[in-house]
């Protein structure tokens, strides 16, 4: 098994950053309750676009939460406030990877 990166980008829908941040507390509690989900970690780019990347232990599990999120948490609010249009979400394993010795 080869760890993988998730990445899904989009726009919001009609709110803030801060909002959107503070509707995914039950998105955040559900991911470290999954197999295989090592991190997560959003930015947002100058363009209004948000990155959202996962570390999961392998695409396989990245792709089953995906599936499982989409079903199991599909009345969170957090899915009204994403352009769905603007959405794009890929995983792929990772190739390479060196680290730092701080954080």
């Amino acid at each position: 098994m080869k760890e993988a990166i998730e990445i899904t980008t989009f726009k919001l829908n009609g709110c803030t950053y801060e909002q959107f941040i503070a509707a995914n507390a039950d998105i955040d509690a559900w991911l470290l309750r999954q197999p295989g989900f090592r991190s997560r970690r959003m930015a947002r780019r100058s363009d209004a676009v948000i990155v959202d990347m996962l570390i999961w232990d392998s695409a396989a599990e990245g792709t089953g939460a995906m599936h499982r999120l989409m079903d199991e948490l599909r009345d969170s609010p957090v899915h009204a406030m994403i352009d769905q249009a603007s959405a794009s979400w890929t995983i792929a394993p990772v190739r390479h990877h060196i680290q730092s010795g701080t954080s």
